[in-house]
């Protein structure tokens, strides 16, 4: 290298060192333009967040304005979460929003509800209809449930009373969220299935339907005692009996079904007797032909053994002459007594 070739070298490296510093200060700017209104917003408000946090967040695949805006709420009602919490919620493919939401209701409604739990609840409730809101919602303002639940293709209840008079009832569940239990516990339909349960076992205890329509509210303590709400994400607070009306008199209808059961039975074995009958009639009657037949056969051997007697001497032509003259003479008799009989 000579003292002409040196120069130039040198203003290659500075213009190398320049482009890689315009290209820095281009990064710094994009990235101040696009998170410069966030990482003001975070700080006006008291949630501060790094600009490098937002960049991270970027390259995480977080919506960092979603975040902030998460950490902002809670800060402003007094509880601190961290952008790692808010994050990690998010990639976990929480509700960042709702589950914030959720646990300022409930610091405000004095429930102890800390953002681990708050986010399970979230998590477990995923897919469902269910939230974690609505929950916190549910523990601070109990909810009714229908049973039956309406659109379920039943409007009552029906239990059969031991007198055998039908009994429909209707009930309303008043319920409040255990969150202590949510996850992984049973929703409405396991409280409406043992309710509805409890109210036809109840009914088919009583003696008569007329002790259910002059106590209603028998049901609801029954129902209330027995502990339904274990295992479920409810506590039951109240069971009330919103309707009660008797319906069919299904002991008699089974009464005469029953009977209709025995008729035909009856009917089925006298036929089967009827049956066996003929069977013995035709029976018979064969029997008797076998037997005719039998006779005839013995009288065709008759004339054989007069031949016989014939050849061997044994019957004389007088004594087959005496023969002949008794059986016309036994004719006669038997035709003369046939004719009396028939006068």
């Amino acid at each position: 290298m000579n003292v002409f070739t040196l120069p130039l070298a040198l203003a290659g490296w500075q213009l190398g060192v320049a482009a890689i510093f315009a290209l820095i200060l281009l990064i710094i700017g994009v990235i101040f333009v696009v998170y410069i209104g966030i990482f003001v917003r975070a700080w006006a408000a008291g949630a501060f967040v790094g600009l490098h946090t937002l960049v991270f967040m970027r390259l995480r695949g977080v919506p960092a304005a979603l975040v902030v805006d998460a950490r902002i709420t809670a800060v402003k009602a007094g509880i601190e979460l961290s952008t790692d919490d808010l994050e990690a919620h998010y990639l976990a493919e929480g509700n960042v929003i709702q589950t914030v939401q959720a646990i300022i209701a409930a610091d405000k409604a004095n429930i102890a509800l800390d953002w681990q739990r708050a986010c399970a609840i979230d998590l477990a409730t995923k897919g469902t209809g269910k939230s974690v809101l609505e929950a916190v919602r549910t523990s601070i303002n109990p909810k009714v449930i229908e049973c039956p639940a309406s659109g379920g293709g039943r409007a009552t209840i029906d239990g059969v009373a031991k007198d055998g008079i039908q009994v429909k009832a209707r009930a309303r569940v008043t319920v409040r969220s255990n969150l202590d239990n949510y996850v992984g516990s049973a929703l409405e339909e396991t409280i409406i299935a043992r309710v509805g349960e409890g109210i036809v076992t109840t009914i088919g205890s009583a003696e008569s339907y007329k002790s259910v329509l002059e106590s209603p509210d028998s049901i609801s303590k029954v129902v209330l005692e027995r502990g339904l709400d274990v295992g479920t994400a409810f506590e039951i607070l109240s069971i009330d009996i919103a309707d009660v009306d008797v319906g069919e008199n299904i002991g008699a209808k089974l009464q005469e079904s029953q009977a209709e059961a025995d008729k035909n039975v009856a009917q089925a074995k006298a036929e089967m007797r009827r049956a066996a009958a003929v069977a013995l009639e035709q029976e018979m009657k064969a029997k008797v032909e076998e037997m005719n037949a039998k006779v005839v056969e013995a009288e065709a051997q008759v004339p054989l053994a007069l031949a016989e007697a014939f050849r061997s001497g044994n019957l004389g032509v007088m004594d087959y002459y005496r023969m002949n003259n008794i059986k016309a003479d036994t004719d006669m008799r038997d035709s003369i007594s046939k004719g009396d009989e028939s006068k």
